[in-house]
């Protein structure tokens, strides 16, 4: 399952970020973590972007990136 399938108000548990690259490196760098625990706060109209809630501030994704994130 991916971040982005998670529905409002579920918890996930960060397993892999796919991705490489500069792509890779951003995600890791806004706190985004193999296993940090990560709440979905938000989803926009559209479905993007989402806001989730980890290590205790909130944080908004696209959702082309959060297609990348695995979670369990």
């Amino acid at each position: 399952m991916f971040l982005s399938d998670l529905k409002v108000g579920s918890t996930a548990k960060i397993k892999k970020i796919n991705g490489e690259g500069a792509v890779k490196r951003r995600i890791m760098d806004m706190g985004i973590t193999k296993g940090t625990e990560v709440f979905v706060r938000k989803v926009a109209p559209l479905g993007d972007p989402i806001e989730l809630n980890i290590r205790g501030y909130e944080l908004s994704i696209r959702k082309m990136d959060a297609v990348l994130i695995e979670v369990e």
